[in-house]
């Protein structure tokens, strides 16, 4: 059986694919590892024996697709979120990187290790592959001999092999714990924070009857202004007839009106209004229809809603845009994305015309646009291979990882280009997103599995090595959430985000979260702490050498 998986290596992929995904199905005490289960079971794999391998192809293929992905649905978040307090977040994270490097030269000194392992050992406790090809590019550049550039490669690889495994599982560990110790409630800071990082609404309908006369003959626009609502009104009930609000519409006592709003608000806007009535209004004997819609044409996609001008044409309300499985209110900066669902209420005789400018077809969404995820991915894979120099013969390249998340973050942020749309629907996006993360996780867990067990097994400085890098990485992210949560006061769905130096790590985040919050301080973090590891890298060998 063992010969046929190295034969057939494909074949081995999708059997640690299956039974990872498998694995990590089983939920325990509410838990489960999803994804990151794939890693387990491949280094299970890997571990029978030395010749049990995956192509290095598949491999950096599912970082790219992954990173990718991740860079460009965070990208939106990621502009907005650096704006308001980017550098601070930034000089923090490069702070924390800086103590990591720190631990990582103590324990050379209290070991006496090579440089190259000491390297090798902060490379593979940051899980930084690129950092490890910056790293045996400078060595085959110093003047060594042939023989002593290989000696001290091969050093590099040991120490990045030996600690990549605790570089991730250190950091689930010590997010898990203090998740505990700070009783750290994830539900309750996504409600906090829904207006500064509105990833999800707990969206309300009511209807209300207008009993308060201080709210009469005042128009919408200007109730909205002076109460600071930022409730939605769609139709109201005046003499028995239905009517659709506008922002000229003003309330007389007793009509019955249908507001919309994030739920704390609609339910004080209501009391402010009337009294709450305990059914929403009929549609039976009126002109008017609600009717959900997929965004599926690229043409109105990327754009906000206020730019397709629809109050021209109809005398219609887009109330809410779900994506995914997130509801938000509609606002007319709302920038529509490929697969969303808009709640359009409007005249029934317009809904055909109105449907052909939104596309409304879900066939449309599983189709992806390969022109723009094309070139998208190879703009990533070019910026990744291009060399940057720096004072001290430092060179590196941003690799495979930070090449495809920064080019993904521009074009998430910059959503389209002309006739050419960066995003993708979200069923695509999160299909690949989840491609990409089991190709990974599998090859590094077969590559990695049989030299992993050995090491544990021989003892010795391998064995210090192991555990010397889940220090490294236990006492990072310890203080990094530690300080981040109680002293700068970072939301810990955000912190652990910015610790996430893994995809296992990210996907054990939102799991633990079950929020989109860890993706915004991934997103914000990736680009810059990549260069920093690459340098650090590169500056431990060359200092302690």
């Amino acid at each position: 059986m063992i010969q046929t998986f190295i034969d057939n290596p494909i074949l081995l992929l999708f059997v640690v694919a299956g039974l990872g995904y498998g694995l990590g199905s089983i939920h325990f005490r509410g838990n489960n590892l999803g994804v990151a289960a794939v890693l387990f079971v491949g280094l299970v794999f890997g571990s029978l024996s030395p010749n049990l391998q995956i192509p290095e192809t598949i491999t950096t293929l599912g970082l790219a697709i992954f990173i990718y992905i991740v860079g460009l649905s965070s990208g939106p978040s990621f502009f907005s979120t650096f704006k308001r307090r980017g550098w601070q977040d930034l000089i923090f994270v490069f702070i924390m990187l800086t103590f990591s490097a720190s631990i990582v030269a103590a324990l050379h000194f209290i070991f006496g290790l090579d440089a190259s392992l000491t390297a090798g050992l902060f490379v593979g406790s940051t899980t930084n592959t690129a950092a490890l090809a910056g790293l045996v590019d400078v060595i085959a550049n110093l003047g060594y001999s042939p023989q002593q550039a290989k000696v001290l490669s091969e050093n590099s690889v040991i120490g990045y092999s030996l600690s990549y495994p605790m570089g991730i599982f250190g950091p689930i560990i010590a997010i898990a714990l203090w998740q505990k110790w700070l009783r750290i409630n994830y539900h309750q800071e996504e409600r906090d924070l829904r207006k500064e990082y509105p990833v999800r609404q707990d969206i309300l309908t009511l209807t209300v009857e207008v009993t308060n006369p201080e709210i009469l003959n005042i128009p919408i626009r200007d109730l909205r202004k002076s109460h600071n609502w930022t409730v939605l009104f769609g139709r109201y009930e005046r003499e028995g007839k239905i009517h659709l609000a506008t922002w000229d519409t003003t309330f007389q006592l007793g009509d019955k009106v249908a507001l919309l709003g994030d739920r704390e608000e609609a339910e004080q806007v209501a009391e402010e209004m009337g009294q709450i009535l305990p059914y929403q209004l009929s549609y039976d004997q009126s002109e008017y229809e609600t009717v959900s819609m997929f965004v599926s044409n690229s043409k109105a996609a990327g754009l906000k809603l206020a730019a397709l001008n629809l109050n021209e044409y109809f005398p219609v309300i887009i109330s809410r845009v779900t994506r995914g499985d997130i509801d938000m209110m509609a606002a007319g900066d709302t920038v529509l994305e490929l697969g969303d669902r808009v709640r359009v209420i409007g005249r029934r005789q317009d809904m055909k015309d109105i449907a052909r400018i939104f596309g409304d077809s879900y066939d449309e969404l599983g189709h992806i646009d390969l022109l723009s995820f094309g070139l998208g991915m190879a703009l990533g894979l070019i910026v990744g291979m291009i060399t940057f120099s720096l004072p001290g013969g430092i060179n590196f390249r941003l690799g495979f990882a930070g090449g495809p998340i920064m080019v993904g973050l521009i074009l998430g942020g910059l959503r389209r280009s002309g006739p050419i749309n960066w995003s993708l629907p979200y069923s695509a996006s999160q299909t690949l997103r989840q491609m990409g993360l089991t190709l990974l996780l599998a090859g590094i867990g077969v590559n990695s599995g049989h030299q992993f067990v050995q090491t544990l097994l021989s003892g010795g400085t391998g064995l210090w090595i192991f555990f010397g890098s889940g220090l490294i990485s236990i006492l990072t992210v310890s203080a990094t959430l530690l300080v981040g949560y109680k002293f700068l006061k970072i939301p810990y769905s955000i912190l652990v985000g910015f610790v996430a130096n893994h995809p296992a790590i990210l996907d054990f985040t939102l799991k633990a979260s079950k929020n989109k919050l860890p993706n915004i301080g991934y997103s914000l973090i990736t680009p810059m702490a990549i260069v920093v590891k690459i340098v650090y890298a590169q500056l431990l060998f060359l200092l302690l050498k």
